[in-house]
């Protein structure tokens, strides 16, 4: 029998087969060309999506309300008084507006305020020439501290907000342990801690250590309250009423200084704002270096004029109660 062949194939059956193959390579490209299309729609989705959620993020921590605020701060600030302690009370709820507390500045212990940004050299500066002083003397009873904590640097720390976060883990101790609160106040600003200005500074862990080194306990729920940055808005509340409606701590009628001058008042009759820090106030008027010299010189001085006065007073009151006219 012979041999079977396959004929060859017709040139109108090449051009046909030819034909066929480009129309399959045009639908896989076309495929391709979809399945790329979809890929890129949805990298682009994705990215919005992941912007839309860095924006929700920012706008979260910027509008949600400013309260409430973390126990024992309802003025604003942390008030410490003999041994340290801080003086409890409620957290500020929100909608409701720091008030200072009431003081009588005519006895002792001194009323000092100090509003600080944990990011700011100057404050920085302050403690470390000052706060071991301050500490005696508000550790035995000469004086009352009020601090503010504030973020007028946030904008300083390459995007990671550095005032606000240590700010916030202030808020966080003087909340849950508050006998370790102005231990950790003093460490924030120490050479060792304090990162330079225009840095990304402490991570929220090394936050949360250096707490731990102040004294404080690594609990669960002061690393969540750090990692939430829970007082967050209290803090840039804080802030916004300091330079807006004006510092806490002030006597009535007392005025603050023009930025960048010894001499030059506010105006008389309009809020108080802060300009700079440390802002450093006692019994109700504003302390200033260039000014007034060295701080402990003048907290003595104002101290020795209390008690003058309360001798004053007390021999009067002697005198009055005895018939005399209050002269010798």
């Amino acid at each position: 029998m012979a041999n079977e062949t396959n004929p060859r194939p017709s040139k109108n059956e090449r051009r046909a087969q030819a034909r066929e193959q480009a129309r399959l390579a045009r639908e896989r490209e076309k495929k391709r060309e979809k399945r790329n299309r979809l890929f890129l729609q949805g990298g682009v989705v994705l990215g919005a999506l992941a912007v839309l959620a860095v924006v929700a993020l920012v706008l979260t921590q910027t509008m949600r309300p400013a309260g409430p605020g973390p126990q024992n701060m309802a003025t604003g600030g942390a008030i410490f008084t003999k041994d340290l302690k801080v003086v409890e009370g409620p957290a500020l709820q929100s909608g409701e507006e720091r008030q200072a507390p009431k003081v009588d500045r005519e006895k002792l212990p001194l009323d000092v305020t100090a509003y600080v940004d944990y990011m700011c050299p100057a404050c920085g500066n302050f403690e470390q020439q000052y706060g071991t002083m301050l500490e005696n003397y508000v550790g035995s009873g000469d004086i009352q501290l009020r601090v503010y904590p504030i973020n007028f640097l946030d904008g300083t720390s390459l995007g990671t907000r550095y005032s606000t976060r240590a700010a916030n883990l202030f808020g966080c101790v003087v909340e849950q342990q508050p006998d370790v609160a102005f231990a950790v106040h003093k460490r924030l600003l120490s050479a060792e801690v304090q990162p330079q200005e225009g840095t990304s500074g402490l991570t929220d862990d090394q936050l949360v250590k250096e707490a731990e080194a102040a004294g404080a306990d690594s609990t669960t729920e002061l690393r969540q309250c750090v990692k939430d940055t829970r007082f967050g808005p209290f803090i840039s509340a804080n802030t916004k009423a300091a330079t807006g409606t004006g510092v806490q701590g002030l006597a009535r009628g007392a005025r603050l200084l023009m930025p960048r001058s010894s001499t030059e008042l506010q105006s008389e009759g309009e809020p108080q704002r802060l300009v700079a820090t440390p802002l450093v106030i006692v019994n109700g008027q504003q302390w200033d270096a260039t000014r007034d010299g060295d701080l402990e010189s003048y907290l003595l001085k104002v101290k020795s004029e209390v008690e003058q006065q309360n001798r004053n007073s007390a021999g009067s009151s002697g005198a009055d109660s005895s018939g005399g006219s209050g002269s010798e």
